[in-house]
């Protein structure tokens, strides 16, 4: 049987077709972000675009591997979201985007490629979904931030960081403007990190 016959073949290219997707949206969410004063949110989405083009990289790598000499043209029979909307609306479309790949359709991928015999895709799909994991959860996080207006205002002192210049403040809200670089407030985020 050729590679482009398999049910891997299709969850690949289907998988290449979504990252790809995905990319672009978040690109798009990034603008959105911006538009609205929360650049640290748009470097989340732009990283984010940044690991989907990756993986949809290692998709369509692991595509020409396997079909060797064949020359193939990929369909896609796939649903992907149609969301645009403000920075709150986009954060929660982008979780749910990728809580169902890494919960739903990458496990059911990984689980078809290993009985198919490719261990090797069963891997990488188990090992892109733990990425996946991680991007819901901060979608998540920054969702509710904006939710609770915790985004730049939290209830104890806090580390804020400029992501412009690296300035560091701490107290319970963000500087309205950056004392170091006058960029506006929504270049800080709260680090994590106490160091």
């Amino acid at each position: 049987m050729k590679f482009s016959e398999t049910k891997t073949f299709r969850n690949l290219s289907d998988a290449f077709a979504g990252e790809s997707q995905a990319r672009n949206r978040y690109a798009f969410f990034a603008g959105v972000a911006k538009k609205e004063g929360y650049q640290h949110i748009q470097a989340v989405f732009e990283e984010t675009a940044d690991n989907e083009k990756e993986h949809a990289k290692v998709f369509y790598k692991l595509l020409v591997a396997h079909t060797k000499e064949e020359t193939e043209i990929i369909h896609v029979d796939a649903d992907y979201p149609l969301v645009y909307k403000d920075t709150l609306t986009n954060l929660k479309a982008a979780a749910a985007g990728e809580r169902e790949e890494w919960a739903e359709i990458y496990s059911k991928f990984a689980d078809i490629a290993a009985q198919e015999g490719f261990s090797d895709i069963s891997a990488v799909f188990k090992k892109i979904a733990e990425v996946e994991k991680h991007h819901m959860t901060r979608f998540d996080h920054y969702a509710k931030g904006i939710e609770q207006g915790t985004i730049f205002k939290k209830d104890s002192p806090t580390v804020w960081k400029c992501t412009n210049c690296g300035y560091i403040h701490e107290g319970p809200e963000a500087p309205g403007q950056c004392p170091a670089c006058a960029h506006p407030q929504g270049y800080f985020e709260e680090l994590p990190e106490k160091y």
